[in-house]
């Protein structure tokens, strides 16, 4: 597995949604690697990976928000792209705080997430020549 390849990281307790978010991100050509949790994602990430996350807001245990604030308390600014079906005004500017560069809520447009994926990627890559330099 090439671990320089952007990854694009899904992460909702929903087993359908990750799957079929897998099926469409990979339809796209990006790399994707699912979790059905936030602790099972952040046991599983390495920072050095490029790529950006698509989180849910409302799992059990750790929430999309928390996951968010904790890879930034780790450093590890990987940008991010929070999706809910409960989406409100203070959840939106929660996540803008945490840095995410969207809020999309469910059911979304399939090309607004798949451009959304391309300007966190980009982002990425871009954060991580500055950091290089």
């Amino acid at each position: 597995m090439d671990r320089s390849e952007p990854t694009v990281f899904v992460v909702d307790d929903d087993e359908a949604v990750c799957e079929s978010l897998r099926l469409l991100i990979e339809g796209a050509g990006f790399r994707v690697e699912t979790f059905c949790s936030a602790e099972e994602f952040l046991e599983a990430y390495e920072p050095g990976v490029p790529g950006c996350l698509v989180v849910d807001v409302r799992m059990p245990g750790m929430n999309g928000l928390e996951l968010s604030a904790e890879l930034t308390k780790r450093r590890a600014n990987l940008s991010t792209i929070v999706i809910t079906g409960h989406g409100d005004v203070p959840i939106a500017v929660q996540a803008v705080k945490t840095g995410a560069i969207n809020f999309l809520e469910k059911p979304f447009d399939d090309e607004v997430l798949l451009e959304d994926i391309r300007r966190a990627i980009a982002a990425d890559a871009g954060a991580r020549r500055a950091s290089d330099e």
